[in-house]
């Protein structure tokens, strides 16, 4: 008989949401995990078998924890600029370097990612009664808006000259 778990589980994978979130998968190492989730490496693997079911653990939680209340918050939005302002300031990191680095390599992070930005995409066509096209082209916005930081100032001129597109 084996030796109880001595790690919480879900304390676990919320500290492997922030960890990769911070540093992307190929910026964290086993030892890393090891040591920033306080997991025995054995217990690591025999929990989560590896490295990479470990990150899309993390991931489905982040999309749980993070992603879905954004859309959740998104039906509530006012206008463009309130959209805007939810999706920019919203913690996406794991997403968006689930985007880059993980999902152009890795079919099942790409499925997690594209079905995540689709919900985001629904949520904003659904509060703002827009086509999905430009719900779509507001959600790359947003995040490029996070990207680059400053959510509040560049929300409102986008705002501003999307209306004058109108």
């Amino acid at each position: 008989m084996g030796r109880p778990r001595a790690f919480d589980e879900d304390e676990a994978v919320r500290a492997a949401v922030r960890l990769f979130g911070e540093r992307a998968y190929d910026g964290v190492s086993v030892d890393d995990l090891v040591h920033h989730l306080g997991v025995h490496r054995n217990s690591l693997y025999k929990t989560f078998g590896s490295k990479r079911g470990l990150y899309l653990i993390a991931l489905r939680r982040h999309l749980v924890d993070d992603v879905n209340p954004l859309c959740d918050a998104l039906a509530d939005a006012a206008d463009v600029t309130d959209a805007l302002r939810l999706v920019a300031s919203a913690d996406l990191a794991l997403l968006l370097l689930a985007a880059v680095e993980r999902a152009p390599v890795d079919e099942e992070v790409a499925s997690e990612v594209t079905a995540a930005l689709a919900a985001i995409d629904q949520a904003i066509a659904g509060a703002l009664g827009v086509p999905d096209d430009l719900a779509a082209a507001l959600t790359a916005a947003a995040l490029g808006i996070l990207l680059r930081g400053g959510p509040d100032n560049a929300a409102t001129a986008l705002t501003r000259y999307v209306g004058l597109l109108s």
